[in-house]
């Protein structure tokens, strides 16, 4: 009678053992499901639903630009605004080394926090009592503003939980418009928008850091022991080759001369010969970075690379420079030139000024700038060799310094010439430069005939100490050193002997130049009329230069020739030599024959 009792007994327990074991699966799967297939997800979302996990932000303080001196242009820092949790403002507890259990009451945390910001520990507790009372809800009260980077670290090494921060980016320009034109500039949240802002962004950019620490319940309040802290990169230091002492003596002068000659515009570049290294690039009107938007948006660039022009007179040294290499001519050769001619091609030629024939040796043409003189010497050499020294100094291309949005100019090839423009490439007519092209055409001419790239970037130099510079280009012989050192000879004769000569001299010195009146297009195929873009450059010492200086004026109202340079060329000239402390010339000054009787 007791075996069905029996097998009815064991049924239960093998029903019992089964369930039980189906539950045991069912835990068993449910966990790996959650420990194992859905982990990350369940620990992103229970982050988002909790607020478990809390990030802050730790800037990384963008690069600054400095000068050839090591001025600073451009500068960031970042600042924090502190602020406190009235709610939370509290006994903190704590753990020592051992794991043992502590608190920290709110009045020495206090103490601490007004440590780090120069306050005392009363002063930061009346701030959490005073909001209090004005609202018993209160949640947040300013402690402190614009406290420093080293600061901010030094309050969250306290894992005080009542504290938050508020970060603040500050790009500044110590030296405001000098060299501005240069630097550029940025937006409110520093993203690069102009200038070497904007083109060595590589190298001033930084990398933001983080802050990560566990915060409990829905309140969010940070809990103490927790952060983790991963650090910001700063930008690195980006050197230029500017002068900021000497640009702002030039800006200021320039200024002064655009407003006495009632000039559009006018732009300044000094190149040092030996390295191609640009001094200064001054443009006037200008910006001031610190505040781009109080100027035209015309005026936010750099006018000194972007503005293109027929180089007029200027170019005539380079005409002289093609025949003397090709042997074609010498400072002595002469030539015969009335003050307008007509050539067999059928194109007409004239001078500045009504005159005779004169028997001008090259040198001669060069000193009183004979259109019809240069239009002959020229003309000796074949169209297409002339083309490829123009190409060769630089014509028709970016320079090395590829500043954004430079000008190319526009050089057509020989065979698109007509018969006048034939004639009008020997005296600087039918193709257009920029500043920085004339700048190294003489330049080539001051280094014995060998074009050294001009540059304005020396080095970046990162956080972490590494140096890097820019690649340029080769240097190129463009002329022989005779040809070169015989035309800086005629144009020393043009600034002893030349129109503006007596305006130019800078006591003690040997000056070479050559002044320009180029015409400007009226944007109809012809000229404007009884308006130039004048200009003006040259080397000194002209027995070893060191220095070239040019100066350009848009459209000049009081004096409409070239003559209108001539006081802004002098100073600028004689403030570099003194800057630089250049030693004055100690052979005199031999002039060369000008006419042939």
């Amino acid at each position: 009678m007791n075996t069905p009792v029996s097998h009815t007994a064991r049924r239960r327990t093998s029903i019992a053992a089964v369930v039980v074991l189906i539950v045991l699966i069912a835990f068993v799967v449910r966990l790996f499901d959650i420990q194992v297939v859905r982990a990350q997800e369940l620990i992103d979302d229970s982050y988002k639903t909790a607020n478990f996990v809390s990030t802050d932000t730790i800037l990384g303080v963008r690069g600054s630009i400095v000068d050839s001196e090591g001025q600073v242009l451009a500068s960031s820092t970042v600042r924090y605004h502190m602020n406190v949790d009235p709610a939370v403002a509290d006994d903190v507890t704590r753990y020592d080394e051992a794991g043992e259990k502590y608190v920290e009451t709110w009045g020495h945390l206090a103490e601490r926090i007004g440590d780090v910001l120069g306050m005392t520990g009363a002063e930061v507790e009346q701030v959490v009592d005073d909001a209090l009372a004005a609202n018993p809800d209160s949640r947040y009260a300013r402690v402190e503003s614009g406290i420093t980077t080293e600061q901010y670290r030094a309050l969250l090494e306290l894992d005080a939980p009542m504290l938050t921060f508020e970060q603040q980016k500050s790009r500044t320009y110590p030296n405001g418009a000098v060299a501005g034109n240069l630097v550029g500039f940025t937006s409110t949240d520093e993203e690069p928008l102009a200038g070497y802002e904007l083109m060595q962004d590589a190298c001033l950019a930084s990398t933001d850091g983080s802050v990560q620490y566990q915060t409990s319940g829905d309140r969010g309040v940070r809990i103490p022991g927790t952060t983790v802290e991963t650090p910001a990169t700063d930008g690195g230091t980006l050197q230029l080759t500017i002068d900021t002492d000497l640009s702002w003596y030039l800006l200021q002068m320039l200024k002064e001369e655009v407003e006495a000659q009632r000039a559009q515009a006018g732009s300044i570049m000094v190149v040092e010969v030996e390295t191609g290294e640009v001094k200064a690039a001054v443009d006037y009107p200008t910006l001031d970075p610190n505040d781009p938007q109080a100027v035209d948006a015309s005026e936010r660039g750099a006018s000194v690379f972007t503005r293109t022009f027929e180089p007029g007179s200027t170019f005539k040294a380079i005409t002289t420079a093609t025949v003397l290499d090709q042997g074609a001519a010498t400072p002595l050769t002469p030539v015969d030139a009335s003050g307008y001619e007509e050539f067999d091609n059928g194109a007409a030629v004239g001078d500045s000024y009504a005159h005779g024939v004169f028997h001008y040796t090259l040198t001669g043409a060069m000193v009183d700038s004979s259109n019809v003189a240069l239009s002959k010497i020229g003309s000796l050499v074949p169209a297409e060799t002339r083309y490829d020294y123009l190409k060769a100094f630089g014509v028709g291309e970016k320079t090395s310094i590829d500043f954004l949005g430079e000008g190319t100019g526009v050089l057509r090839p020989s065979e698109e010439w007509d018969n006048q423009t034939y004639y009008a490439t020997t005296f600087g007519q039918g193709y257009t430069v920029t500043m920085p092209q004339v700048v190294s055409a003489y330049q080539t001419l001051a280094n014995g005939g060998v074009r050294i790239p001009l540059s304005i970037v020396d080095s970046c130099t990162a956080a972490d100490g590494t140096v890097t510079s820019p690649d340029l280009p080769d240097e190129q012989r463009v002329v022989s050193e005779d040809a070169a050192d015989t035309t800086v000879d005629i144009l020393e004769n043009v600034a002893n002997a030349g129109s503006v000569s007596d305006l130019i001299q800078v006591p003690g010195y040997r000056i070479a130049a050559k002044t320009g009146t180029a015409q400007k297009s009226d944007g109809n195929g012809g000229y404007k009329s009884g308006v130039y873009f004048t200009s003006l450059v040259g080397m000194a010492p002209a027995d070893d230069p060191q220095y070239i200086v040019m100066v350009s004026l848009d459209e000049p109202r009081r004096v409409t020739s070239s003559a209108a340079t001539a006081p802004a060329f002098q100073k600028a000239m004689t403030q570099v030599l003194k800057t630089y402390r250049v030693p004055p010339s100690d052979e005199p000054f031999e002039p060369l024959p000008q006419f042939t009787d």
